[in-house]
């Protein structure tokens, strides 16, 4: 793995224990270092990361506090 990739993989937690968990990311890297970014991909969609999934979130939270507040009224 080229020096470059392994900065970026040094410097984002949760990609390095992605890489960690899943090893068969470094033949992939190693033989393509512009790959990192299908990794990151794939680690944001596994760890619910992505922008959907921060919006679902938000929007469940909001949910719960709108059931909370018809409960008290």
């Amino acid at each position: 793995m080229d020096i470059k990739t392994q900065l970026i993989v040094r410097s984002n937690p949760n990609i390095y224990r992605y890489l960690r968990e899943n090893s068969y990311w470094y033949k992939f890297l190693n033989r393509n270092p512009n790959s990192i970014k299908e990794l990151e991909i794939e680690m944001k969609q596994k760890y619910k990361l992505t922008t959907e999934n921060k919006l679902e979130k938000l929007n469940n939270s909001m949910g719960l506090i709108r059931s909370f507040m018809d409960i008290l009224k």
